[in-house]
């Protein structure tokens, strides 16, 4: 499943739109990465987006 398990970010529906104006259907997914964090003394592995990354590196929990 394309989803963050922290931000809860998922995949976004929109249109293609060509040249001629015809629209087919698209899918943005989001850039999820396998990390291992230490929760509770235990290490957990997480499906995480790459923005959750940089906010837990910011606030210094990774």
């Amino acid at each position: 499943m394309q989803k963050c398990e922290i931000t809860g970010k998922g995949k976004q529906y929109g249109h293609n739109v060509s040249f001629s104006q015809r629209h087919t259907r698209k899918v943005w997914k989001p850039n999820l990465q396998t990390k291992t964090l230490t929760v509770d003394g235990r290490k957990v592995k997480m499906k995480i987006s790459t923005q959750a990354i940089r906010t837990l590196k910011k606030k210094g929990l990774l």
